[in-house]
């Protein structure tokens, strides 16, 4: 089965990832780590990658395709997309190279979340620069306001994480991945709508149960 996972950064989308890959025994296919792995294993198409990498060019649609396709062939066509496809374009010619290997997007679950609520739970975000942990002012604040619980380190809040670039990197969702949900709309795959506004546990049984439905 292969499912594709979008959503509005702040959605969940890493913890449901994490939560069902452990529920079906799927592989999670994350576009960043997979280029990561591409380039530091120096692959060929990790090399190529690597030369538009290094010009600062965005890497073509082309060669991202021939990249994740090479990753859900090794997952055994058994995997959750996330963070790709990114946009239309790549949505298209996902569905046309899966095509070739005779199979296609068995799910498209889109965790719905409005934007006021994505930016009340990002911009409230802080995290331990030294340990790494992660709370949240309102719903999981350190026991000592602005000290890490595990460490005793200052926690901060991360430049992406302020309201200002929250917004616009909601501005790019809804300009770029928003058409992909479209698009899956009206193709063949089942399109799974679920609340993302729900805590994770809900979240999480509302996908299982959709997904043995689909």
């Amino acid at each position: 089965m292969i499912v594709i996972l979008v959503g509005p950064p702040g959605a969940g989308k890493g913890t449901q990832c994490k939560k069902l890959v452990e529920q079906f025994d799927m592989k999670h296919l994350s576009s960043g780590d997979i280029f990561r792995s591409e380039i530091a294993g120096k692959t060929d198409l990790g090399q190529k990658a690597k030369q538009h990498i290094d010009k600062g060019e965005l890497v073509p649609d082309e060669l991202v395709i021939d990249m994740m396709i090479s990753a859900v062939k090794n997952a055994d066509y058994n995997c959750i997309l996330d963070g790709f496809p990114r946009t239309l374009p790549q949505a298209e010619q996902l569905d046309k190279a899966l095509e070739k290997e005779n199979t296609k997007i068995d799910a498209v679950i889109e965790l719905a979340v409005n934007d006021e609520t994505v930016v009340q739970r990002i911009s409230k975000r802080r995290v331990c620069p030294d340990c790494g942990a992660v709370y949240h002012l309102e719903t999981m604040p350190p026991m000592q306001d602005g000290i890490c619980d595990k460490c005793g380190s200052k926690i901060i809040q991360r430049d992406d994480d302020k309201r200002e670039v929250v917004l616009e990197r909601l501005e790019t969702y809804h300009k770029m991945t928003e058409p992909i949900i479209s698009h899956y709309k009206d193709a063949s795959a089942a399109y799974i709508e679920i609340d993302g506004s729900q805590r994770p546990e809900a979240i999480t049984n509302d996908i299982a149960q959709r997904l043995k439905e689909a």
